[in-house]
This record gives C-alpha cells, structure tokens and sequence, in this order.
C-alpha cells in the first residue's frame, strides 16, 4: 500500500515562485538574497497556515545553495539542498520554541552559533512559535541576536507578535504575513485538484476557500477530507453537507421573500433552518452577510469585495436589481441590532422571529411609503373630511390669516352648513434644515393668542426618527388661551398612546425599551401627571433617558401644554442580583450579622 501524503505536505512550496497570497515579502527577500544584504536577523508574523515557516525554509535553503537560477530560487541539485531536503542538513536547524522554551536551551543554541559552517556560507536557524520562549530565555538569547557571527542568520516565527518582548522585535527584520485572500487559496486548490485528477466545482473550492479563514493549510486539510468523503469529486453539495454551512439558497429565497414583504414565508425557511439543526446566531450573521453581498455587489467598484464564485456572483447581481439600497442599509442595521440583543436575549427564537417582521415590514413602507406595522396618525376630534377619496382633503393653499398661528393653513372646505375652516395635520420635516411653507420658529408664533383650538396629530415614527426636539412644530411651546383646553385625557387614551410609542421602538429595533414600556401600564396620578412603575435600577436608567421624547409626544397627542411624567421603582420587585464581591458579602452579612463577628475574631482579610 503506497504512503499517502496529506496535501499539505505534499504541495508545500519548494520555491519562492510557488508561494501563495504573499507576493510583496517574496520579492523583498529575493531582492536581499541578489543584493547580498540579508539582515542577521528575521521575523515572520502573522495567522497559522499562510507560509510562514515554508518561507523561512525557502529563504535557509536560497543563501546556502551553490546554483540558484535567475528567479532566486533553490536548484534543488546541489548538496546543500538534496541535504536539506533529504533532512540531514548541518547548515540549517530547526527548534520548536514550543517544547524547548527554557533558557538551557537557548544557552546550547548559543554555543552551537560559534561554529562556522562546514560546507556552504551559512548556519541558518529557524525558531518557531518563538512567541513561546521564557522571560530568562528571551534575556539569554538577546545579545546573541544582536550581534551573532556572520555566518549565522536567524529565522523566527510566531502567530503572536504581541507577546515578544520589545527588545527581540528591535533587533530584528520584521514581516508581516498576511491572510491570503480566498480566490488565491482557491485557484491553489484548483491546481492540486488538476493535478490529483479530482473532479471539483468551481463554488466548492470557493466555498472550501472561505470557511479556511486565509489559512491555505486549512483548506487542503479540508479539501484532502472532501476527496475521500465524495471519492475523488468535490461538489457544492458535499462541502455543504460535510462542513455544515447554510446553504445560499436560503439566503436568496429569504431575500424573496423579504422583497415580496412575504412573512409567512419567511416563517417557514426559518423554521426549516431550524430543523435541519442550524444555530440560530449562524442564520443571523449569514443573513447580514447576504444583505452586505447584495450592497458591495451593486457598484463595479466594490464587486471586487465580493468572495464568491461566478455562478454566485451572477445570482447576487441578479436579486441586488431588485433590492433598494435603503432596504439593505437599514436591514442591516435591524440585523445587526438583533445580533447585539442575542446574548441576553431570553428566546432568542422570537427575537429572531422579530427581526424577520421588521424586515418585510421595511419593505412594505419602502414600496408604499406607508409601514403596516406602525400605528398611524389618528384623526383628531374635530377634523372634518371632505368628499372624494378617502381620508384626503381638498385644499386651496392661502395666505396666513391673523389671528391663526403658524404652523397651520387655511382650508376651505365644503361642509354640511357651507364652507367652513378646518386646521391641517402638518407633517413633520425629514431634516432640521429644510424649511416648508406652513413652519416656522418658535419664536415668530409667540404674542399669537387666540389662535383658537389646535388640532394637530404627529406621526410616531417620524418623531422617533428626527430624535431631537427642535424638529418639531413647537406647538406647545406655545402661550395663550387657545392652547392647553378641552377635557383631561383618560386612562384608555394614555394606554393606547403608550402601546403606539412602545410598539414603534420595537418597530426601530429597540426591544429593551420596547419590553419595559410593555411590563405595565401607566397610572394617572392628578392632572396631566402620569406615573409608571419599573422593578430594576437598570430599567429606571434605561428609561429615563428616553422621558424627554416620551413627554414631548404625549404634549403633541393630548394637545396639552404640560405632562408630567414620574418614574418610581416598584418596592415589591426581587432585589438585583449583586455584581460585585463587596455586594455579596454585604448581602450575606444582612443575612447573618455572625459572619461580620466571625471575621473580626479571626482577623480574616477579605479582598473586597
């Protein structure tokens, strides 16, 4: 039986030309082998798997070979090399800092540096994993480094540059070895893959390509594992299967759905996903991921950023046509926030489940301009409608009136006693900065009294959006006997008013808040006063911060010019969980006043 050879030995690069993905140091050392200025001292950093150590050998195996050809790279005949290679080399050693960390090591290295190479010009070593090295290891090994024989060049390399005390990292040259990016790893697996006469798709080996995360000793590992698994054929639906990758097509048929504001579809692939024994955390970041392909993949420019394979990269250009950038800038940003809230979310399911409403809902308001799952503008009392569609009013723009405050237009309208005068919702401006007719600061409607009833609704959404309060029509900035009249709100109308907010900041992907607005409702405790009750600390912060823009829109809803809003923690709520270890002895002594005497009798220290 022959010996097999796993692939990543087997096509580890032998010159420089063969290394992948690392082009820039390649050149940079071939140069310092031409020029003949190569540095007493080398350090190779950067991830596993990407050609650290294959480079050092390289370089080892170049400034003792007696014939290099014009590119630089070792001849492979002479005796230096058939040496290297069959493992017997004098001239090169290679120590694992892993194992052989102590300084009675480094000390036996040092001596074997004062003597000069039997055959050849140099006595390279290599030290790998040097990050591994002891404190006194590290201090024994410093002079040497500085200022070794001239026969002597060291080569270190490690995955954690970090941990290698300043005074190693200024005596040496230092690299920086990059992950190599995925359609170089996957043209190398191409050509391994031509020259084991594997049958293997195009997308498989990109796909192999991406879940090595850079590392080209990952992705033969995993390609060498996908040979036996499909007998000498790689196909897209073997690596799926064998790698437990989401397959695109859910992706893309959610994006569908997502487009056709199709939530009952989107139920079920989430479902599916679940059964077929996917976390939830990874549907979560692959969507994102997706919607970011869909983005990157409407401007030539970006499509570069694109790691997919050509039959992908069709697919993604075709749905990106039928996607608006608004939806997947602002899906993004739904997605994103539920990934955030995943940890400390109790059903992740439902939260995942939400996300999925948010994101056709955001769908329906881009292609309506009208979200269906956001309360909308209530008529106020009073409001008249005219004849004709539904819900419009027939308008004849006019001049300002005296007497009517700004902010408002004159509408003639045809009612049942003639023409009369109603007031018209005014809608909230998108920017502070752009002024429509019919607004105006608040200081030109002060000294405007008498203006009579004002009738105004506000759109909730839109008030959350602007998040600032000069935004708004200052209505009840405003003074005189028009304003602040008619009967007090009751409690039906605050609880409504109080879900509409509440179900908006769920809809603007702020749960948390959402959730403690949802615990309880709100009490009226005197005119226009309200009160609510919270069971943490936390949650008073939380929404405290909030008051102001809660208060302002209560103001608008209730057209009152003072509303008082107080927020009291509940008394009969369980205590918090104490965090820190002072809280928890603090705890205990409230529970057992002994514990106190007990540690002042024996003189304890306890670090608090």
């Amino acid at each position: 039986m022959e010996h097999f050879i796993v692939s990543a030995r087997k096509y580890r690069p032998a010159t420089f030309d063969r290394v992948v993905g690392q082009d820039n140091i390649v050149q940079t050392l071939k140069n310092a082998i031409s020029k003949e200025q190569l540095a007493q001292a080398f350090l190779f950093c950067g991830p596993r798997g990407i050609g650290k150590t294959t480079c050092a050998r390289i370089l080892a195996k170049a400034v003792n070979c007696e014939n290099l050809n014009k590119n630089l790279d070792p001849c492979d005949k002479c005796k230096s090399c058939l040496s290297f290679t069959a493992s017997h080399s004098f001239n090169i050693h290679e120590l694992d800092a892993a194992s052989n960390n102590s300084v009675d090591d480094i000390r036996t290295l040092i001596e074997q540096v004062r003597f000069a190479p039997q055959a050849g010009k140099y006595k390279v070593y290599i030290i790998d994993e040097v990050h591994m090295l002891s404190q006194s290891a590290f201090n024994a090994f410093l002079k040497t480094l500085e200022e070794p024989p001239a026969h002597a060049i060291f080569i270190l390399a490690t995955t954690e540059k970090f941990k290698i005390i300043p005074t190693i990292l200024s005596r040496c040259q230092i690299y920086d070895f990059h992950r190599i990016q995925v359609e170089d790893i996957a043209n190398h697996l191409l050509y391994v893959a031509s020259q084991e006469k594997v049958e293997a798709e195009p997308d498989a080996l990109h796909l192999i390509a991406q879940k090595s995360d850079g590392s080209l000793r990952d992705a033969l590992s995993v390609f060498d594992q996908m040979v036996i698994f499909g007998n000498n054929r790689i196909t897209y639906k073997t690596v799926i299967e064998n790698l437990n990758i989401l397959d695109f097509d859910y992706y893309f048929n959610l994006a569908d759905a997502i487009l056709k504001s199709d939530l009952t579809s989107c139920m079920l692939i989430l479902h599916d996903i679940v059964n077929n024994g996917f976390d939830i955390r990874t549907f979560i970041n692959g969507l994102g991921k997706h919607l970011r392909d869909l983005l990157i993949s409407k401007d030539t420019e970006t499509l570069k950023l694109l790691d997919a394979g050509l039959n992908l990269r069709n697919r993604y250009a075709e749905q990106t046509t039928r996607c608006n950038v608004s939806l997947l800038t602002r899906g993004l940003a739904i997605i994103n926030q539920c990934d955030y809230q995943y940890n400390i979310s109790s059903n992740p399911r439902l939260l995942t489940e939400i996300m999925l409403v948010q994101l056709c809902a955001l769908q329906s308001e881009i292609l309506s301009g009208n979200n269906p799952f956001l309360p909308q503008p209530v008529r106020q009392a009073g409001d008249r409608q005219a004849s004709g569609s539904p819900g419009i009013i027939n308008q004849t723009s006019q001049g300002d009136t005296p007497g009517w405050s700004a902010g408002q237009k004159k509408n003639d309208v045809l009612t049942e006693s003639g023409t009369g005068i109603i007031t018209e919702k005014v809608p909230l401006p998108q920017t502070p900065q752009k002024k429509e007719s019919g607004y105006s600061a608040p200081a030109e409607s002060k000294g405007r009294a008498g203006a009579g009833n004002i009738n105004e609704s506000i759109s909730i959404s839109a008030f959350l959006k602007t998040g600032r309060k000069e935004n708004i029509v200052n209505i009840a900035a405003e003074e005189g006997p028009g304003y602040n009249t008619g009967k007090p709100f009751t409690e039906g109308e605050l609880i409504s008013a109080w879900s509409e907010y509440s179900q908006v900041l769920a809809n603007n992907g702020r749960i948390s808040l959402n959730l403690i607005m949802a615990k309880r409702k709100p009490a009226i405790t005197g005119e226009n006063k309200i009160s609510f009750m919270v069971d943490f600390k936390s949650e008073e912060s939380e929404l405290l911060a909030e008051r102001n823009a809660l208060i302002d829109y209560l103001k608008k809803k209730f057209n009152k010019k003072t509303v008082t809003l107080n927020i009291d923690i509940n008394p009969e709520s369980p205590p918090a969980k104490p965090t820190s270890m002072q809280e928890r002895y603090k705890r205990m002594v409230e529970k057992n006043p002994n514990l106190e005497k007990l540690r002042q009798e024996l003189q304890l220290d306890i670090n608090l």
